[in-house]
């Protein structure tokens, strides 16, 4: 028993520093970011760059992209709401379980004529799911650093306003999480080498639509996990996961 109390603080310990590195990362470079940011404007003053981005144009290239020819960062973080899919019982959480999604996002103009962008990032995501087995309530803790690459449409509704739906996907890194067994009281790792523990690579698709208000942004996004993150091969272990985000565009 106090083995397995110290493994678990041990554990908790791992989480802990590593949401703690995260932050700190993500931090740095928000703080670079908007250094950059401020640096720009007091080069050219807002109203000018306003005038210059939203000036009246009459070809098709101008008045759909001018608008938005530049590349762009941004800060992301919200809810996720996430199940894990299995044929193996003690493996399957199709109960919906909450989490967080917090992460740094870029994209890249893939065209002069057109609005569109490759957008890509880094997140810390925690995913998982709940379940029952005979009568044990189980609890899956999965936490990634994802990677999404999605191809964004920016449909400029005004000046300021614009519907960004987007497709593509996500390659995640499993860096933390355990399964609790609430009638045994007992946690463990979730990413073992045991059949009743996952595999640490995933990866899916991506579908979502995105709001941008001037610098502000929320988006919706679904992802459909096709990489199989059960240890054994007969058995089909799949995440899924809806997320809201909120942030701000520089």
């Amino acid at each position: 028993m106090q083995q397995k109390e110290k493994k678990t603080k041990q554990t908790d310990h791992l989480k802990i520093t590593t949401m703690k590195r995260i932050i700190l990362i993500i931090s740095l470079i928000s703080l670079a970011v908007m250094s950059a940011n401020a640096q720009y404007h007091g080069k050219y003053p807002r109203a000018y760059l306003e005038g210059y981005r939203y000036q009246p144009r009459h070809s098709y290239q101008d008045r759909f992209y001018a608008r938005w020819n530049h590349p762009y960062v941004g800060l992301r973080i919200g809810p996720t709401f996430t199940t894990v899919h299995s044929d193996d019982p003690y493996l399957d959480g199709s109960n919906m379980k909450a989490g967080l999604n917090v992460g740094i996002a870029t994209g890249f103009p893939l065209s002069s004529y057109v609005p569109l962008y490759l957008e890509t990032g880094l997140y810390y995501t925690e995913k998982g799911g709940r379940g029952t087995v005979g009568g044990s309530h189980f609890k899956y803790n999965l936490d990634y650093l994802e990677l999404p690459f999605v191809f964004k449409y920016k449909v400029n509704m005004s000046r300021s306003f614009s519907l960004q739906p987007y497709l593509g996907g996500y390659i995640g890194l499993g860096v933390a999480g355990r399964i609790k067994d609430f009638q045994e009281r007992e946690a463990y790792s979730s990413f073992g080498n045991s059949d009743y523990s996952f595999r640490r690579g995933d990866a899916g698709i991506r579908l979502g639509c995105g709001i941008g208000y001037d610098m502000l942004y929320a988006e919706i996004n679904y992802d459909w996990g096709l990489a199989n993150i059960s240890h054994n091969s007969f058995d089909d272990c799949r995440n899924s996961a809806l997320t809201l985000t909120v942030g701000v565009n520089f």
